[in-house]
């Protein structure tokens, strides 16, 4: 198996605009996640995908290795497929590039699932402690089958608890894929479907269309940045945690 990693990163975000490139003590946010992917013992190689000079500019002068991409793109997903496209690789992983301390051990585990032949697209999943978080819309809530694999997803509070005395257990969508090559190029060319027209989760047109999303459990989720709230956050639990 040949595991290729790949960052999207825009500069324009309507909430942050320029947000890869912002500084977090002395990096910036796109190289800190470059960084922690690059520390994955079963991912190859990792590429950063941009539409965007600036970033195309900032990763030379750092030393990631970086694609520009068509600015056309709907979704990371489809920027995704276009590195793969012009890449060997027989595994990609989307990693987000917002989440700067994403666990390399995620990455590693879901690399593992692929590479035991047990699914052809993966995804990450961790348990939601946090009750607000099962009713907050932003939050992006699974139901697993039986077999480990995801029956759907949903920014609506899934399961619905009836017997508010038997509360369900709540699993959150952590949004980092991993795809078999042949799988990632066909996803990218289904149309979308009426469910990810209502909810704007593109991984519903993949249910949709029959294919199999296998989810892969870890502890705990990471902090991704959204906002300047949400940077100066991450800078106060970097302090509060003597990481530099």
């Amino acid at each position: 198996m040949i595991a290729l990693g790949v960052i999207p990163a825009r500069y324009q975000s309507v909430r942050f605009p320029g947000k890869p490139l912002v500084d977090i003590k002395g990096k910036s946010m796109i190289q800190r996640v470059y960084e922690q992917a690059g520390r994955a013992q079963l991912l190859d190689r990792t590429i950063v995908a941009t539409d965007d000079e600036r970033i195309y500019e900032h990763c030379i002068i750092q030393g990631m290795e970086v694609q520009m991409t068509s600015s056309d793109h709907r979704s990371g997903t489809d920027r995704v497929a276009e590195v793969a496209q012009k890449h060997s690789a027989s595994v990609i992983v989307n990693i987000q590039g917002d989440e700067p301390f994403l666990p390399f051990g995620h990455i590693d585990m879901l690399l593992t699932v692929m590479q035991e032949g047990k699914a052809n697209l993966a995804t990450l999943v961790t348990p939601i402690i946090n009750p607000h978080d099962a009713t907050d819309p932003n939050t992006v809530k699974v139901v697993r089958r039986s077999d480990g694999r995801a029956l759907y997803f949903s920014r609506s509070m899934i399961p619905y608890a009836r017997d508010p005395e038997v509360m369900p257990s709540y699993l959150h969508h952590l949004g980092v894929y991993a795809y078999d090559r042949d799988t990632l190029l066909e996803i990218t060319k289904l149309p979308q479907g009426s469910l990810e027209k209502w909810e704007s989760l593109e991984q519903l047109r993949w249910l949709e269309a029959g294919y199999d999303i296998q989810l892969v459990e870890v502890e705990s989720g990471t902090i991704g940045i959204d906002s300047p709230q949400d940077l100066a956050d991450i800078v106060a639990w970097m302090d509060r945690n003597g990481i530099d």
